[in-house]
């Protein structure tokens, strides 16, 4: 395992340990009609908390879950008593789908000692390890320090920039079909397509069966045979936000240095009158 990543055995063997603060950010695509919430109550890792992406967010932007103030999050993170020094451990239900978009929150605002559970919810369930529901245990409040990188988001005008002169490549998450815009949008009022000189690596493609990430060598040929070198800048996006975090934690794995997150993603770009879109391949 590295830094970013834990094991279901790692944190089983865990569990517990005052140190360690496990958050289950699962997150639902509106169609689907599921709750994550009620499902947190059904069933959840021993000590989780519910870390709501939705809650969590820029309630003021008429964009889905843009990335909070610091002191918005500081607030939150000190009540759900995750503070300076506490190892964070986030999951989700699918195995790895809204887990790396609560890591890069974590990341961006200065917290190093994160990691994702490799497989999440899904794995840990299939191999019957211990679950609890109910509510989640009242914390008692903690001192955080938020600690913004900037260096870790690009906004929409950052991103045409990019694409205009090459400084840095563009990952698209979304599927084949969305990216070739052969789909229509999931939120109305959004174009079909892509970004013009966005390269198309799908979340997807860097995950195993179970949720589980790929080996390096597998995700690294991943990104390659979509034309996109890790050893350089690299922007990733996605519909709002959320699996293209799949693609930073993933070219973390991979050591690339220079990676940021495009908050307003295509629903943004999308949505933007006037902004050039490109579809099939």
């Amino acid at each position: 395992m590295t830094d970013d990543i834990v094991s279901t055995e790692w944190l089983e063997a865990h569990l517990g340990s005052p140190d360690i603060a496990i958050l289950d950010a699962s997150w639902h695509m509106p169609a689907t009609g599921r709750d994550a919430k009620r499902e947190f109550l059904e069933g959840h890792i021993p000590g989780a908390q519910f870390f709501d992406i939705d809650e969590l967010s820029d309630t003021s932007s008429p964009l889905p879950h843009m990335l909070p103030s610091p002191e918005k999050f500081s607030s939150r993170m000190r009540k759900m008593g995750i503070g300076d020094g506490k190892r964070i451990i986030a999951y989700d239900s699918a195995g790895l789908f809204s887990a790396a978009r609560a890591w890069w929150m974590f990341k961006v605002f200065g917290h190093e000692d994160v990691a994702v559970l490799d497989g999440g919810l899904k794995k840990w369930s299939a191999e019957g390890r211990p679950l609890e529901d109910g509510p989640a245990r009242k914390p008692q409040e903690r001192h955080f320090t938020a600690r913004f990188r900037p260096s870790m988001l690009r906004d929409m005008k950052e991103v045409a920039a990019a694409l205009k002169s090459g400084s840095a490549q563009v990952a698209d998450a979304r599927s084949a079909p969305r990216f070739r815009g052969e789909e229509v949008e999931p939120r109305s009022g959004v174009r079909a397509g892509h970004m013009p000189g966005a390269r198309n690596v799908h979340y997807a493609s860097l995950l195993n069966p179970d949720g589980t990430l790929k080996p390096a060598e597998e995700i690294r040929a991943a990104f390659e045979a979509a034309g996109v070198d890790p050893t350089r800048p690299v922007i990733t996006s996605c519909g709002s936000g959320v699996t293209a975090a799949i693609l930073s934690l993933a070219l973390a794995l991979l050591g690339t240095r220079d990676h940021a997150l495009y908050d307003g993603s295509w629903t943004e770009w999308g949505s933007t009158e006037g902004a050039p879109v490109a579809t099939g391949d």
